[in-house]
């Protein structure tokens, strides 16, 4: 006779064994084999059958919704006492979720409320949980809503581990939630264990006691995360967004704005009549539109960009601190008191304006791997062609760390029409050697169509004729439409390969200048610290005489 069960993934067949045997063990209890016996001989699993009978295939356990199967124990901790699993056999979710305890845990009976011992039994907590005293209830913090207890509610709680519930939260707190809005799969609630780090897939913060788990697509939710309401919510006064540890309650009246409150996604000023929620504890500079939210759905929460393509990026509201970050696209700072995209991995401390963000890589250049990106502004970046500083209209590829002035690329139009000027104008450097040679910071150089100052060591469209100087940013629309798909060099270009040789001979000239102003000043800081020193000499000599005087005055008195 032949069974198929759970505990094996092979037929076991039945057999009546008259001695005890000494070649194997029962996978049960590890008595020696006798009597009717299930066995694998393949795979030398063997059980008595009063072992298999005394398992039940299924079982429902009170900590958790779904049903429990019976399976080899392994050394996992159980999700109930979280002591380690050792025995032979265990109990495990029937379906997807991670959920696995003892067998006497598993078949532990509960009872769920005792009004003569003021205890209840919550699928939530191992431990009974008593009515907490009177005089304790402001001291403790209810595990699920993370609101202190006052006096007036009815508050249970398990003192030797701390956990503590309202008793209004026992009663709305779920076992599972279907058609979240955040995930498609039904969510379970298992219990923490203890040593295992998991992190909330909304908020991005350590879980405490317990969360909603989907174990298929591994995802997890704080409970609050999970439960609290969100925007899409009618008429909700105080909602749980993933953008912010915090609950946001809805600003009622004109005093709680303060002094022009900005919106951490859209930066604009914060006013009546404008639904707007912000952070209901202590961070005062967090104001959030009601429209913001919207347009922030959790889809957008953690997101894959080309700008990052080895980690997920995660929208956030970065530490309200002096700790000044950069946008590693555009390089201009990130305000501590708006969102951004950041890789939360350790190493990385990669950011990205949202703004940033809606920039996609989209022109080619030579047999470059990546996309370019075409930047409208930047700051503190310099073009590994021509050496200079960019600005404005800059090519970046941001996984190398390459920068181009779009004026360097060799398919750049070299004549264009312009509705500035009548003549044509032509692509190059500054005709005016006393501009290319200038190096006091008060020169100012100026862009004839914008009449604003520009950088005299970038290429310009000119007219000779007519003097005529405009900047590429001003052209910008005409360079773009004559602008050629296919930027090709002999070779690809890589930010090692970016090197004196491909650098334009005529900026090599303000490098080698820059060089030796370098050197002069290096000169001149040895000088500073050579007379510092002999101040700091002259200081100690004072110093070590001083000292003796003092000496000397303590021995005649």
């Amino acid at each position: 006779m032949e069974i198929q069960h759970v505990i094996h993934r092979h037929p076991l067949s039945l057999s009546f064994i008259e001695k005890e045997s000494t070649i194997a063990r029962c996978k049960g209890c590890e008595r020696k084999l006798s009597g009717p016996t299930y066995g694998c001989e393949p795979c030398r699993f063997f059980i008595h059958k009063s072992c298999l009978d005394e398992h039940k295939v299924e079982v429902q356990c009170f900590f958790h919704p779904c049903p429990l199967t019976i399976s080899p124990g392994g050394y996992r901790q159980c999700f109930v006492c979280f002591k380690r699993i050792t025995s032979n056999f265990s109990y495990k979710c029937k379906l997807s979720c991670r959920f696995r305890a003892h067998v006497e845990c598993a078949l532990k009976p509960m009872v769920e409320y005792s009004n003569e011992e003021y205890t209840i039994q919550h699928f939530t907590h191992l431990h009974p949980l008593k009515l907490v005293d009177s005089y304790q209830k402001h001291t403790v913090i209810c595990s699920f809503c993370e609101e202190l207890c006052p006096s007036s509610s009815s508050t249970y709680g398990c003192m030797e581990c701390k956990f503590f519930l309202h008793k209004s939260c026992m009663k709305s707190f779920p076992r599972q939630l279907i058609n979240h809005h955040i995930h498609p799969c039904t969510l379970i609630f298992i219990t923490f264990l203890d040593g295992e780090y998991f992190e909330c897939d909304c908020c991005g913060k350590g879980i405490d006691f317990g969360m909603f788990s989907c174990g298929a697509c591994n995802f997890d939710l704080h409970v609050k995360c999970a439960i609290f309401p969100t925007i899409d919510t009618e008429d909700v006064k105080e909602i749980q967004h993933f953008c912010h540890p915090h609950t946001l309650a809805l600003v009622e009246n004109d005093e709680e704005y303060g002094s022009e409150p900005r919106c951490v996604a859209c930066a604009e000023i914060c006013l009546p009549p404008t639904p707007t929620f912000r952070c209901s504890r202590s961070c005062n500079h967090f104001f959030l539109h009601q429209s913001c939210c919207v347009k922030l759905p959790y889809k957008s929460y953690k997101i894959k960009h080309p700008f990052h393509p080895s980690h997920l990026l995660t929208i956030t509201s970065l530490p309200y601190n002096d700790h000044i970050r950069t946008c590693d696209v555009c390089f201009r700072g990130i305000d501590s008191t708006l969102l951004a995209y950041s890789c939360r991995e350790s190493k990385c401390k990669f950011n990205l304006h949202l703004d940033c963000y809606k920039l996609l890589p989209s022109i080619t250049f030579s047999d470059h791997e990546h996309l370019l990106t075409l930047l409208e502004k930047t700051a503190d970046a310099t073009c590994h062609l021509c050496g200079v500083n960019c600005r404005n209209f800059v090519l970046r590829c941001v996984p190398c760390d390459i920068n181009i002035h779009l004026q360097c690329l060799p398919s750049a139009p070299k004549t264009i029409k312009h509705k500035s000027h009548l003549h044509p104008l032509t692509l190059t450097k500054s005709p005016f050697e006393y501009e290319l040679n200038s190096d006091e910071e008060d020169d100012e150089f100026y862009c004839d169509v914008c009449e604003q100052k520009r950088n005299q060591r970038e290429l310009i469209y000119y007219c000779a004729e007519c003097k005529f100087i405009a900047e590429v940013k001003c052209v910008i629309s005409e360079v773009l439409q004559l602008l050629s798909k296919d930027e090709s060099f002999d070779e690809g270009i890589t930010k090692d390969s970016v090197t004196q040789a491909i650098i334009q001979n005529w900026h090599a000239e303000n490098l080698q200048q820059k060089h030796i102003k370098l050197r002069e000043r290096r000169k001149e800081l040895k000088a500073k610290i050579k007379e510092l020193k002999g101040e700091l000499d002259d200081v100690r000599n004072e110093i070590e005489t001083t000292k003796d005087l003092l000496r000397m005055i303590a021995q005649n008195s």
